[in-house]
């Protein structure tokens, strides 16, 4: 427990939980660019973003994907987690399979650009990419993953689980 003792004012520990979504259609991945006053602004990243009050982090990933690249998107599985660099920040990462739609930005809120993107069009795009994603969206688009697929037989169904 380190220094955080159960009834003390840093207990229980606060952790903000963020989902991304690595959506597929066929040989290309998702990629939304962030809008000015953004965090990662002018950088193409994943859909990304934080899980609302009672809400599954694969629904979650569903909806950022909706809201921030207009695409419908169905969860695959767990890619993985990953240890964001600001303290207390994790990321929970989908793969995810187009459904329909096609790429657009929410409009300048938190995307000005979105796009299905192979790994030769990130290269000619000439912009930048976030660098985690784009270590991401290589490692996946090379086949180095192992997805963790849901678990339907699960004792919470219809809460998914990824084992």
């Amino acid at each position: 427990m380190g220094n955080r003792e159960q009834g003390s004012p840093e207990w229980p520990p606060k952790i903000a939980l963020c989902v991304g979504a690595v959506v597929l259609q066929e040989d290309r991945v998702l990629f939304v660019r962030q809008a000015k006053g953004q965090s990662l602004e002018g950088q193409w990243s994943i859909p990304w973003g934080v899980i609302e009050p009672d809400e599954p982090p694969e629904a979650a990933a569903v909806r950022e994907t909706e809201e921030e690249g207009g695409v419908k998107a169905q969860v695959e599985g767990l890619l993985g987690l990953q240890d964001l660099p600001a303290d207390g920040w994790v990321a929970v990462v989908f793969l995810c399979r187009h459904v329909s739609g096609e790429p657009r930005s929410d409009g300048g809120i938190e995307t000005d650009g979105a796009a299905y993107l192979s790994l030769d069009e990130m290269e000619a795009l000439g912009e930048p990419f976030e660098p985690w994603c784009e270590w991401l969206v290589r490692r996946v688009m090379g086949g180095a993953y192992c997805l963790i697929p849901p678990e339907p037989g699960n004792p919470y169904h219809p809460n998914l689980a990824f084992f």
